[in-house]
């Protein structure tokens, strides 16, 4: 399976922000298993505070449009009946990572591809739900208020910037509406131990550069995306060349003409739109000490690391955890 990770800066170049007009489709089927709610709770938003009734069945039918919010609800024992497919896992992996896929058990939610570029608001009140996760979203008012008209939703606290809610406050914030708040914590305990487990004393300082290459452009990711996060988390510190850059949020461009701000003692590096030949065939990727020493780390669009890396939920760390750091172990050991 082909994992496709395009980061939300080029979904707004594009256009493919969840602005939101019906396209008339029939929902794909299939309903899951939610959340079982005491009582009705609220949730403090960057739109307010959102009030969750408690459904007349005692449990709440959950659409996941956020990136990875399907795999949070997922984390804390929700099936959404409807998940935003952000990085094309597939109708065969149910929209999630296939790390997650196996949560779903016999649930079979309705996928909306990436690919549909608007939201269906016909199909996303078809499927009647008691709350809509956009939590790691593009922030947009509009959305919000159409999304609400169909039920309460809730995004991420105020203040957070498009797409880079922090994975624990994603997870703490949907365990809050689901209800599932003692479960999130618990989840969120067992994440940060196997990261702190993970960081060793020789990645401490070491200065990194989480890298992209996308169309004829380059880019950083920042403090804010978990793909800088998770190392920041191991220990390391951004690359200060980069720190200087123009940034979008958590993104930052990186003309050709500054490409040596990614040589940092170590780089992560992930094609968007690219084959790993082409990415490592790169001249100017080429030209950077960090890579002819091999301190370079090349994600391959095909493998599982690959959306894990984009995913940064609590189901994907540990994956990139078992199979990134034996690997940035062996680039700091070759750092002079």
């Amino acid at each position: 399976m082909k994992l496709r990770l395009l980061i939300p800066a080029l979904f707004a170049a594009l256009g493919l922000i969840l602005a939101g007009c019906s396209s008339g489709s029939e929902p794909a089927g299939g309903s899951g298993e939610s959340a079982t709610a005491a009582s009705a709770t609220t949730v403090d938003t960057m739109f307010g505070t959102v009030t969750i009734p408690t459904p007349e069945d005692g449990t709440l039918d959950v659409v996941a449009l956020g990136w990875s919010d399907a795999e949070m609800a997922l984390a804390l024992g929700v099936k959404p009946v409807a998940v935003f497919d952000w990085q094309s896992f597939g109708d065969a992996n149910k929209g999630v990572g296939p790390w997650a896929t196996e949560l779903f058990g016999d649930a079979t939610p309705t996928v909306i591809p990436q690919s549909q570029q608007t939201l269906n608001y016909e199909q996303l009140q078809s499927l009647n739900p008691d709350v809509i996760l956009n939590v790691r979203a593009a922030n947009d008012k509009e959305t919000y208020d159409r999304l609400t008209e169909i039920a309460p939703t809730v995004y991420a606290p105020a203040d957070t910037p498009a797409f880079a809610t922090d994975w624990e406050v994603q997870l703490t914030t949907i365990g809050k509406a689901l209800g599932k708040s003692a479960e999130a914590t618990k989840v969120a305990t067992d994440v940060n131990a196997k990261i702190k487990a993970a960081a060793s004393p020789d990645f401490a300082g070491k200065k990194v550069a989480s890298a992209a290459k996308f169309g004829d452009a380059y880019g950083a990711y920042l403090p804010g995306d978990g793909r800088f996060d998770i190392l920041g988390d191991l220990g390391f510190v951004n690359n200060p060349p980069i720190e200087s850059l123009q940034s979008n949020g958590f993104f930052a461009t990186v003309p050709a003409e500054k490409i040596s701000s990614l040589d940092a003692d170590v780089a992560v590096i992930q094609p968007i739109g690219f084959t790993l030949a082409q990415t490592q065939a790169d001249p100017l990727i080429k030209s950077l000490k960090v890579v002819k020493d091999g301190r370079a780390i090349f994600l391959d669009p095909e493998s599982e690391l690959y959306g894990a890396w984009g995913a940064s939920s609590a189901l994907s760390i540990p994956v990139v955890i078992d199979q990134l750091v034996p690997q940035l172990t062996e680039a700091v050991q070759k750092v002079g």
